[in-house]
């Protein structure tokens, strides 16, 4: 479990996050979802300790963050940001190969040639993983990163809006094999995401923010209700059930 106490994080005079606590259960889907400015990647980033808390605490399996080793956390948690930029000209194979780092320090072994064979394969790049990331379109290069994160194989997988620049075919693709890495191999996924219709359709817990704050924090059925989302949106969107999914219509 993953257990955020009173975590707060400013900018200036601005608090990014305030006082907020949330805990992330183990072997789920948590998707935190809000609007623009909420602090939905800062609280991700923070639980990642690639950004640093102001206050608070933030364990992991009852232990504090900050007393990890770096090496140590990189094998419990992986972390896929928004913005990846590489200077160097990389294959999709050597992009992914990247994630067994924490393992191998570079000299891959025969075991960690099976965890990037499986992920290129869980993110369908058999065809692809000898071409260049600058030879690939926007969606196939984060197929790519999720791959390398896939390969990392940690417990723990943060995601901060892994559907960035992916079609509609791709985007699904990417939510099935995060619910197969949930349901078959026990995964603790914790995902960032602006399309409230996939937070609906796979995760088990959704967390709301807004300004810095939870709003609210519960299952599908507890979040996807138009009161909690007028509160969230500042919008009346219409829910209908459809083969058992909540789906928001927000564009009429």
């Amino acid at each position: 479990m993953i257990e955020v106490r009173k975590v707060s994080k400013r900018y200036g005079s601005k608090n990014v996050i305030e006082d907020v606590s949330v805990n992330i259960a183990k072997g789920k889907i948590t998707s935190f979802i809000g609007p623009n400015g909420a602090g939905k990647s800062t609280l991700l980033s923070m639980v990642s300790r690639l950004i640093t808390k102001d206050s608070g605490e933030i364990y992991i399996e009852g232990k504090e963050l900050h007393k990890s080793k770096s090496n140590d956390l990189a094998k419990k948690i992986s972390i896929l940001k928004q913005a990846n930029h590489i200077n160097v000209r990389l294959t999709v194979r050597e992009l992914v190969s990247f994630g067994r780092f924490p393992y191998s320090q570079g000299k891959l072994n025969d075991e960690d040639l099976k965890f990037v064979d499986e992920a290129i394969a869980y993110m369908d790049l058999e065809e692809m993983q000898n071409k260049f990331l600058d030879e690939l379109s926007g969606g196939q290069k984060q197929r790519a990163y999720i791959a390398m994160v896939i390969a990392q194989n940690t417990e723990y997988v943060l995601l901060d809006e892994p559907l960035n620049n992916l079609d509609m075919k791709h985007s699904v693709q990417i939510m099935k094999v995060l619910r197969r890495m949930v349901n078959e191999l026990g995964k603790t996924i914790v995902i960032v995401i602006h399309d409230i219709n996939f937070a609906s359709c796979y995760s088990d817990y959704i967390v709301a923010l807004k300004d810095g704050k939870v709003i609210k924090e519960g299952t599908t059925d507890e979040i996807i209700t138009q009161p909690v989302l007028k509160e969230v949106y500042d919008m009346d969107i219409q829910i209908e059930t459809i083969n058992g999914n909540k789906i928001c219509v927000y564009f009429a």
